[in-house]
């Protein structure tokens, strides 16, 4: 359906170019015509000066310096006219040459034409089979629909790019909340090390203290012995 829809479209255009180059074409064939009837009048005009001219220099053909001059100035007169005819000549086959080329195009405009028709056959078909009025209203609509989706495809976009972009946050937070995980169990861990060796220190320490308590007994006890045998010695 879009493509029959941008096939009609250009169906349209290629009508509308057409019309346009038939009225370029008629245009060009009135001036062509135009310019026929204007050089074939310069022609008859020039035939008229010539013979005038002719006569004039027969008419005055009295003195030898005269005809001279009313030569030279016919040979000028003929030379510059014959230069402009050469120029509207070549115009005319230029002008010629163009509606050779316009009528190409035409032919061709005219082929593709009939070649899309086939799809606005189609496109009636739908309008009366369809609520639409005519065939602009059925063109409206999709293009409007065009415009729909090219607005729900902008909003997926940015949807994604937001979700991407969540994500990519996501797992930096993840990464950082890993890392600090990591560096928390590393922490625990050096921590659990030195409680270790604190323990070890404190076993060590209270053996030491129960050996210098017993020291300290046995002194305690030496010393009472040495007591009781002082005051006995001293009975």
């Amino acid at each position: 359906e879009e493509d029959s829809t941008n096939s009609f479209i250009c169906l349209l255009k290629k009508m509308k170019e057409v019309r346009l180059m038939e009225k370029v074409v008629e245009e060009k064939e009135e001036a062509f015509t135009d310019r026929m009837e204007a050089l074939a009048e310069q022609w008859r005009e020039l035939h008229a000066r010539r013979a005038q001219l002719k006569a004039h220099v027969v008419k005055c053909g009295s003195t030898v310096k005269e005809n001279e001059r009313l030569r030279t100035q016919a040979l000028k007169k003929a030379k510059e006219e014959k230069e402009q005819n050469t120029k509207k000549e070549s115009e005319l086959l230029g002008a010629k040459r163009e509606m050779e080329a316009l009528t190409k195009q035409h032919q061709k405009l005219s082929k593709k034409l009939l070649k899309y028709s086939l799809f606005k056959r189609y496109l009636e078909n739908v309008v009366e089979n369809s609520q639409f009025r005519d065939i602009e209203d059925l063109i409206s609509f999709y293009k409007a629909l065009v415009r729909t989706r090219k607005d729900l495809l902008q909003s997926q976009w940015g949807h994604r790019q937001l979700t991407e972009q969540a994500t990519v946050l996501l797992r930096q937070l993840r990464a950082e909340r890993e890392a600090e995980a990591l560096q928390g169990r590393n922490e625990l861990a050096q921590l659990r090390e030195s409680l270790e060796r604190a323990r070890s220190d404190v076993a060590q320490w209270e053996g030491r203290c129960a050996e210098l308590q017993d020291r300290d007994a046995r002194k305690a006890m030496e010393l009472k012995s040495l007591s009781m045998a002082i005051h006995s010695l001293f009975q």
